[in-house]
């Protein structure tokens, strides 16, 4: 992309078929296209917005064949050649095409073709210009962030750091150009502090800098958003996919163009262009959710760590729970690691009780919920006007209905996976069907509850087990008197709501918290108190190998929410488990997180297991099992033959970079919406040995098999 003049552009467009496409530049625009506008080329009968990549004086086809570009999209900036080169690495590594990458970065009001001229040659009503819109949108979303009387930045709030996070800033402060500082601080530790702290300096240094921070979930922008606003005061933008295309056109622009300074964003927006990026934080950088589901399968926070080193910029990753191979990373001393090991506020950490569910058995009339030691702490909080969160990761009233004389469940008929009882609205009286529905978390389907058993005809049926819904309605039974809340993906799915009861929960209109974990991380409730962990034990015995270490971060982070602030008793959590004995527990109750990890290390590397070896996976659909198992044989044996071809090099060095393939199966859940699913795993112990493999590999690989859809994963976040 180093040619910046010529007469046919090689243009990006969001398409699997070629890296990129050849457009001859009309007369008109000769010297005036340059890489990285934005501009409309023919596409068959239609029109599409495509990325200029570069420029060259000829095509690679025949020239007769080359197709004239229409015209610059209107208003649209020049975006920044650091931003293409960073594409282009993101499809090399993840194996997919430039324009795949960074097409679906652009918000799509900004990439939807303008109307083209009528037929007959007359023009209906003129578009709005998209780009004008977006400028003129952000203006009012940015203004609360200047100060509206002379417009330059006041700074507000005050803070007075610890020594640990004065040590730490001063650290972070001494460092000039690319560094990865991973900053583990316990769960109150002050860590949002230290970040804001640390990027105001920044700002302030530089008027032009920008600096980004990266969230896992939506649900916790608000929250930051506001901090932001308290500590930083320059104009900022909020990036994720929960905007409206307006919204997000807008805050997207303004990071091009310079006009936020402050970007807060989940794991789309490090894909987005930025006029003088400056520093990156990730927070909660241990978080699964930073792990792009859909293809390309990309992890945010690593791609934060390779645009900081190609922008020669600083990036802090911080965890009260880091990933272990942020953890290993740091033990090798190729990140620097920071500590923040007390409490901001001075408040000691809560003290964890782990009770054994065969050793306080529930009584009536609440069944299959707390034990008697957690009840009896929930009364107390209760009394003392402290709040409590009962927290338990599975939404729903019941994960499944059975039929007890036959045995009949509540099996989804398109997935391998069960229908979820869920209640609709107010609880409903015992045995009434009304208000409830059978819902798949996978595939999305509904269906009534059955009047009868479908199997055998026996009109009772019974929930099994216990969800949100469930274990609200079951504190309800038990503390008549409570104000009981429940936060969960129910809830937040209805406008505003879960923005409503986090005010109420924040300003002490709620006294017992219904939780998954959307409130794990992230909140700062004051009068909390208690956390009650119900049914942590399934995570224990699951086939993926990062379970372990998933489960335990997840419970440090919600039991950290107990007793942040000083002044209040101490926090108290209380884990119910059929397993107290085991290592995760043990760890859990003395918050000893590096003993945990450092364990977990041993372990990964005994087994070759990441971050000692390098894994991708290649995953196949289709409607019968035995195709997707068949198609993946059919990959293993190209993957032989490649094998074949280096052995006849034969050298020992490219004998050893061969990967291992292992045998293909089914996924764990082998089908979702009527398509069945098998995986198979490649490993190596070397990371560009990988890559070699999968380059020559992938080109062997039918693209669009019949009846088959398939994707590969590079760092596979679960297996």
């Amino acid at each position: 992309m180093t040619d910046t003049t010529g007469a046919f552009a090689q243009v990006l467009l969001d398409l699997p078929i070629a890296p990129s496409f050849d457009y001859r530049v009309p007369p008109a625009l000769e010297g005036v296209v340059q890489p990285g506008m934005l501009v409309l080329v023919p596409w068959g009968r239609q029109r599409r917005v495509a990325i200029v990549a570069s420029l060259s004086a000829s095509p690679g086809i025949d020239e007769a064949k080359v197709k004239t570009l229409l015209e610059l999209v209107p208003g649209a900036p020049c975006l920044p050649g650091d931003w293409l080169g960073f594409g282009q690495f993101v499809a090399r590594y993840y194996h997919r095409h430039t324009g795949e990458v960074l097409l679906p970065a652009v918000p799509k009001r900004l990439r939807v073709p303008p109307r083209a001229p009528a037929a007959d040659g007359k023009r209906g009503r003129a578009p709005l210009e998209p780009f004008a819109l977006a400028r003129s949108r952000f203006r009012k979303l940015a203004s609360p962030l200047v100060d509206k009387e002379d417009g330059i930045p006041a700074p507000r709030g005050a803070w007075r750091p610890t020594g640990e996070q004065q040590d730490v800033l001063g650290a972070l402060n001494g460092s000039v150009g690319y560094q990865v500082w991973l900053l583990h601080g316990i769960t109150g530790s002050g860590k949002t502090e230290v970040y804001l702290h640390w990027l105001a300096g920044i700002l302030a240094r530089d008027p032009q800098a920008q600096v980004l921070l990266l969230v896992p979930e939506i649900a916790l922008t608000p929250q930051l958003a506001q901090e932001v606003r308290a500590r930083l005061p320059y104009p900022g933008a909020i990036l994720h996919s929960g905007m409206t295309e307006t919204d997000r056109a807008a805050n997207w622009l303004a990071a091009v163009e310079g006009s936020a300074r402050v970007i807060i964003g989940t794991r789309l927006a490090i894909l987005a262009p930025f006029a003088k990026l400056a520093a990156i934080v990730v927070d909660e950088e241990h978080d699964p959710s930073f792990k792009q589901q859909e293809s390309p399968h990309y992890s945010a926070r690593d791609l934060a760590i390779a645009r900081a080193h190609s922008l020669d910029v600083p990036v802090l990753l911080g965890s009260a729970t880091p990933s272990l191979e942020s953890w290993q990373a740091a033990i090798a001393g190729r990140y620097r690691l920071l500590s923040l090991t007390r409490r901001a506020t001075g408040a000691t950490l809560p003290e964890v009780q782990i009770t054994t569910l065969r050793e306080h058995p529930s009584d009536s009339p609440i069944p299959e919920g707390l034990t008697e030691l957690a009840r009896d702490q929930i009364r107390d909080c209760l009394a003392r006007g402290a709040q409590t969160l009962v927290f338990l990761n599975r939404r729903g009233f019941s994960p499944v209905l059975s039929c007890a004389h036959c045995g009949w469940l509540s099996q989804c008929d398109d997935c391998s996976a069960y229908r979820v009882l869920h209640r609709r609205g107010a609880a409903r009286p015992a045995g009434s069907r009304s208000g409830y529905q059978l819902v798949c978390h996978h595939c999305g389907s509904e269906r009534p509850v059955p009047p009868q058993c479908p199997s055998c005809g026996e009109l009772e049926l019974r929930p099994l087990g216990q969800g949100t819904q469930r274990i609200e309605e079951v504190l309800q039974q038990a503390f008549p008197g409570a104000r009981i809340g429940r936060l969960d993906r129910d809830v937040a799915r209805r406008a505003g709501a879960a923005g409503l009861l986090l005010d109420d929960i924040h300003e002490g209109n709620i006294d017992i918290i219904v939780g998954t974990q959307m409130l794990a991380k992230g909140h700062d409730i004051r009068r909390l108190e208690l956390v009650v962990v119900l049914d942590p034990d399934g995570a224990l015995f699951a086939s993926d190998f990062r379970a372990p270490e998933r489960l335990f971060a997840t419970l440090t982070q919600v039991a950290g929410r107990a007793g942040r602030h000083q002044g209040g008793a101490a926090g108290r959590v209380v884990v119910q488990t059929r397993f107290p004995r085991h290592p995760i527990f043990t760890a859990l109750a003395t918050h000893d997180y590096a003993g945990f990890a450092n364990k977990l290390l041993d372990e990964r590397r005994d087994a070759g297991l990441p971050p000692f070896s390098f894994h991708a996976l290649l995953r196949a659909q289709a409607k019968s099992l035995p195709q997707a198992v068949a198609f993946l044989r059919q990959a293993r044996d190209l993957a032989q033959d490649l094998a074949v071809i280096t052995a006849r090099a034969n050298t020992a060095a490219a004998r050893q970079e061969l990967p291992l393939l292992y045998d293909p199966v089914p996924m764990p859940m082998a089908r979702i919406a009527g398509q069945s699913r098998a995986q198979l795993l490649v490993e190596s112990a070397s990371r560009p040995a990988l890559h070699r493999f999968l380059a020559a590999w992938l080109a062997r690989i039918e693209a669009e098999p019949a009846g088959i859809r398939w994707q590969l994963e590079i760092d596979p976040g679960e297996i």
